[in-house]
């Protein structure tokens, strides 16, 4: 075990790295917690999501200026529309009245990446005071400044997707910023004393993987509250629709790696990845890979997880609770 390195997990090939999986040298958690908020329709044997318990919603409405190429505003369409403060405050009115217990406030990039929340910040705060939600936000590139508003106001956690490539920067994301800048809104948020976040996306670079390793590095150089990995997932009427994902075995790299480079991490396979058996194999992989949790698990990989004797226990939230409600 004090021999295995990121760097060596990082290199394996496919065959090796299954046989690393299955040997045991990556630790495990013993407790599994698998989250299913109400981002999408989700149901199992096991568990069902409720269309209002934690729901999504966009600041922007539908609106991005950047216009990423592997979403064009189409995940956008999915939330729920607050564009200003007031509307915001309603929602979450309305949602606590029909049993809410949080939700992710999101939106579209400004062309600088950041998301447009200076004005929504007196909203947050408000409803953190008058409602008690649980509030995870959606940053993008992010000054010190409003990391620590969002702080001041009570907000849980503070998600931001960390790109390692200034390639995928520019050619995916249609982005005029560097690795660099996402560096800088870590140590922002870190500075500010919120709870923060970061999510890796493999193969976000048309399938291919390029900086993800980087991206890890950078995160590891901060002391994040959990880290989510998540995968590239084709949507319909992209422009990326017909990409081919990330392998199973390149998103189950990623995740050993993070789990060897971030012993102690809570950590997470987050809730966007491409579906069916493309899913199952990611979700049996991750557990075999560390993960602390697992979005949207495939029954396949709950069913996995009972047959080896894991503990797990379902809820309502996002993943990114993983960092209040992990266990050993």
């Amino acid at each position: 075990m004090a021999t295995l390195s990121p760097e060596a997990v990082w290199k394996t090939n496919k065959h090796q790295l299954l046989d690393l999986l299955d040997s045991g040298q990556i630790a495990r958690k013993k407790h599994l917690n698998f989250y299913a908020p109400s981002f999408t329709y989700y149901k199992t044997n096991y568990f069902s999501s409720e269309p209002n318990l934690f729901p999504t919603i966009s600041v922007t409405g539908s609106g991005c200026a950047l216009n990423c190429k592997h979403c064009e505003g189409k995940i956008l369409e999915t939330m729920k529309s607050a564009t200003t403060a007031e509307k915001l405050y309603q929602t979450c009115q309305r949602l606590k009245q029909k049993g809410a217990v949080g939700c992710l406030v999101s939106g579209g990039s400004q062309k600088n990446g950041s998301v447009l929340l200076n004005e929504f910040i007196p909203a947050l705060k408000k409803i953190k005071q008058e409602l008690n939600l649980s509030i995870h936000v959606h940053t993008g590139i992010i000054d010190y400044a409003t990391s620590k508003a969002l702080k001041n106001a009570g907000v849980d956690a503070a998600l931001i997707d960390i790109v390692g490539s200034d390639e995928t920067i520019k050619n995916v994301l249609n982005l005029n910023a560097k690795v660099e800048d996402y560096v800088s809104s870590l140590k922002n948020l870190e500075d500010s004393g919120i709870p923060f976040v970061p999510h890796v996306i493999v193969g976000l670079n048309y399938g291919q993987i390029k900086g993800e390793f980087h991206a890890l590095e950078i995160i590891a150089q901060h002391n994040p509250s959990a880290l989510v990995i998540i995968a590239f997932m084709p949507i319909r009427g992209t422009s990326m629709a017909t990409i081919k994902p990330a392998s199973p075995i390149d998103v189950a790299r990623v995740i050993a790696a993070a789990r060897v480079m971030l012993p102690k991490m809570p950590l997470a396979l987050g809730c966007m990845r491409p579906k069916g058996k493309h899913r199952s194999e990611i979700d049996i992989l991750a557990i075999k890979a560390g993960v602390s949790a697992v979005a949207f698990p495939s029954q396949e990989a709950i069913e996995y997880a009972k047959n080896q004797g894991y503990e797990a226990s379902f809820s309502s939230y996002c993943c990114s609770q993983i960092y209040k409600d992990n266990t050993a």
